[in-house]
């Protein structure tokens, strides 16, 4: 047997070889992981997991409101507007909850904002004047008698 016609019979055919190997096969661990994930995709989407639902209402909760409100506003609404001009006292209630244990923040902003039409580029600028802006963080005890934790905002 001649050795060396051998090597460089090799060496002469070394890509061709490969070009008629069949492509790898799947290791039993990498089937194994495509069945795992293909059952895990599959029974999320054919659950209900991703469908639109309607929200429970026996689960959700409401706040009580305080009692009264504004004049300025007609007492319908309750909350209460500090202004040190033309409104409720300066050190009105803040919050619009009752019951609240937690975080009031408060914000009475005065500004100019710049109107432009998208159509015609043409720009106006407006006044607003003592926007009020604020949130309220913490716990409280809804209309259901519970304590419930919650983020409110008022713009």
């Amino acid at each position: 047997m001649n050795v060396h016609a051998i090597a460089a019979w090799r060496a002469a055919n070394h890509g061709v070889d490969a070009a008629r190997q069949r492509p790898p096969s799947m290791t039993r661990r990498q089937f194994a992981r495509a069945a795992i994930r293909t059952a895990v995709l599959g029974s999320a989407f054919g659950s209900s997991l991703f469908r639109p639902a309607l929200a429970d209402t026996r689960a959700s909760f409401a706040p009580v409101p305080v009692p009264g409100g504004t004049p300025l506003l007609g007492g319908s609404f309750h909350v209460f507007v500090p202004a040190p001009s033309g409104g409720d006292p300066i050190d009105a209630e803040p919050i619009t909850i009752t019951n609240l244990d937690g975080f009031v923040g408060l914000s009475s902003t005065s500004g100019m904002v710049t109107r432009t039409n998208t159509q015609t580029g043409e720009t106006l600028r407006l006044p607003f004047i003592n926007a009020d802006m604020r949130f309220m963080q913490g716990v409280f005890r809804g209309a259901d008698r519970r304590i419930h934790q919650g983020t409110f905002a008022l713009v």
